[in-house]
């Protein structure tokens, strides 16, 4: 199955607005199919023509019936002519209908198909800022009632309004051609009340419907990031304060359903009232004329044949209507996640980045988060190619923001940051990530194996290349000591290791990858003084010829740096070789003292 990328809204598109925005928006995705939807409507007009033929057929059937019992006709036009005909007629109706929906399939799953992917992507392609104000399962599920929507809204369309539309336009012709216009005036105005009323009471309905969706993606919101914060739920025993919260979100939703269901009762009793209203009407005219005359009993038939016929879907307009109202909001949904604004976009033929020696510089880099609360006060410094620059500093100062900028994560306020002379703003974002690589302080994990996880880092390894950068972390003999080895699943955001086991997967990870920077965010964190003492000389062993960023909290893991920096309110208060700080006994050397002291 191929699918069709279209362009990603430009930065600052108008969102979506009213139905028939969503409709536009939709068709594009369409158009890629448009063969196969021409071909869907030519099955469903011979579906429908073979459908409205069936009362025809009934009609003439038992108008040619006024035979004498005995007479030879009888035994030839009852069994073959009733059987063959009417058979043919609606195997002709279930082989046109089930033709479409087999030429339509693809169209509608490759569409679905399209938009989920470019939403997944676009995600993707937004700021860290925009993930870190989430809600994770307010947006999963707005996404999955998105998808879902589309296969709804083509389908309620396709297979019930245009159908239902082209029958009503056959039926209005051949009464209004074979009997009176009472008969087309009647089905007429009943039409247009039931579509009206519906209309109506749909559109009124909707603002009910609307808070029950927005309920749901609360309550749903709530149980999700509940769950994946298990341990601190266990941890401070508020079991049942999370149930209350979540009951409080399904009592919210209840009511709403309760209303919701209540509103939907009406809208299907004034919906019967209108069909029966007409089908009496239609009913006593054919009577009527049957009795004076002018109509035959296979006109009653028919007439009534074909009302049953449009009574069916019209029977289910309401539902339908409210169904693909309800697609159009989901699909709108889902549209205004595609035209949120990315914060960190790719310049206008933005080229890759060629890194040679890969030297990091830092130019008087100013950074705020929120604009009242600045991060960084003109940063600025050199990470020579091949050297290992430290960061040190108390928390909250501002060390690992210097690794979200230069991955570029956010964009900087003023100033610049250049790999190899090349200004990060300038190449795109695809070839500086690839370029370099990290081992954060929150290790978080796939839902996996161990061996996808350490794959992660460069997919498509080989078993040979993963289990080597295991080994180089120091964690192999632990994997090859589990009963399922590297295939072991290590659980939701990895909570089946340890923190240690964690860390140490991550810098396999990142091992793997071999890119010509390194950072290295409080590596060794997580680990106990004598794993710290191995995997820092493997990680030292690994910097050889690579530009390394260390973010560290222990200064016994640094003193071997090219250049220490004392990160400290946003500011550099201190630079230079560990003897040179600790020869000026300034901060770094009472940060040092500290540490030896409780060490």
């Amino acid at each position: 199955m191929r699918s069709h990328s279209l362009p990603l809204p430009a930065e600052g598109a108008a969102p979506v607005r009213g139905d028939w925005g969503t409709v536009r928006r939709l068709l594009p995705y369409l158009w890629h199919y448009r063969w196969r939807v021409g071909l869907a409507l030519s099955f469903m007009v011979g579906a429908k023509l073979s459908n409205v033929g069936v009362p025809l057929l009934l009609k003439s059937l038992i108008d040619s019936l006024d035979l004498k019992p005995g007479q030879p006709q009888a035994l030839l036009v009852v069994p073959l002519g009733l059987l063959l005909a009417y058979g043919a007629l609606r195997l002709s109706t279930s082989l046109f209908t089930e033709l479409r929906e087999l030429i339509f399939a693809k169209a509608t799953e490759g569409t679905a198909r399209s938009i989920s992917l470019q939403v997944f992507r676009h995600l993707h392609e937004l700021s860290l800022r925009f993930h870190l104000e989430r809600q994770t399962g307010g947006m999963t599920r707005d996404i999955e009632r998105g998808t879902r929507a589309v296969h709804s809204l083509i389908s309620y369309s396709l297979y019930s309004i245009v159908p239902t539309l082209i029958e009503v336009v056959l039926v209005l012709t051949l009464l209004g051609v074979k009997f009176d216009a009472w008969f087309a005036g009647i089905t007429v105005a009943a039409l247009v009340v039931y579509i009206g009323f519906t209309v109506v009471v749909t559109e009124w309905r909707t603002q009910f419907r609307k808070t029950l969706n927005e309920l749901d993606s609360v309550a749903h919101s709530k149980a999700i990031d509940s769950l994946l914060n298990y341990e601190t739920v266990k941890y401070f025993n508020n079991e049942d304060f999370e149930a209350r919260r979540y009951d409080e979100s399904l009592e919210k939703l209840r009511r709403a359903q309760l209303k919701s269901q209540t509103t939907l009762s009406m809208l299907n009793t004034g919906q019967q009232l209108i069909i029966a209203s007409a089908l009496v009407l239609m009913l006593w005219r054919a009577t009527q004329g049957v009795v004076e005359g002018h109509m035959t009993l296979g006109d009653l038939v028919m007439v009534n044949a074909f009302m049953i016929q449009l009574y069916i879907p019209l029977n289910f307009l309401g539902v339908i209507y409210r169904e693909i109202k309800q697609s159009l909001t989901d699909i709108e949904k889902m549209f205004l996640l595609l035209d949120r604004e990315r914060e960190v976009a790719d310049a206008p033929g933005a080229a890759e980045l060629q890194v040679s020696g890969a030297s990091v510089v830092f130019d008087n880099v100013r950074f705020a988060y929120e604009p009242s609360r600045p991060i960084l006060h003109g940063i600025s410094f050199e990470i020579p190619a091949g050297k290992k620059v430290a960061v040190v500093g108390p928390s909250g100062s501002g060390k690992s923001t210097l690794a979200r900028l230069l991955y570029r994560f956010y964009d900087i306020d003023s100033g610049s940051i250049r790999i190899d002379g090349q200004d990060l703003r300038s190449v795109t974002q695809h070839s500086l990530r690839r370029a370099i690589g990290i081992v954060p302080q929150d290790t978080v994990l796939f839902n996996d194996t161990v061996a996808y996880n350490i794959a992660y880092g460069r997919p498509g390894a080989s078993q040979t290349e993963v289990e080597a950068a295991a080994r180089a972390a120091h964690i192999h003999h632990f994997i090859a000591g589990t009963p399922k080895g590297y295939e072991t699943m290590v659980g939701e955001r990895g909570l089946k290791l340890s923190g240690g086991e964690k860390q140490r997967v991550a810098i396999a990870r990142t091992l793997l990858k071999n890119p010509p920077i390194l950072i290295f965010d409080e590596a060794t964190s997580a680990l106990d003084s004598t794993n710290e003492r191995a995997i820092q000389a493997e990680l030292e062993a690994v910097g050889q010829d690579k530009t390394v960023l260390v973010i560290a909290h222990r200064l016994s893991t640094v003193v071997d740096a090219h250049e220490i920096l004392v990160l400290e309110h946003g500011h550099i208060i201190e630079r230079g070789h560990h003897d040179d700080l600790l020869a000026r006994n300034g901060r770094y050397a009472d940060m040092w003292r500290l540490q030896q002291s409780g060490d």
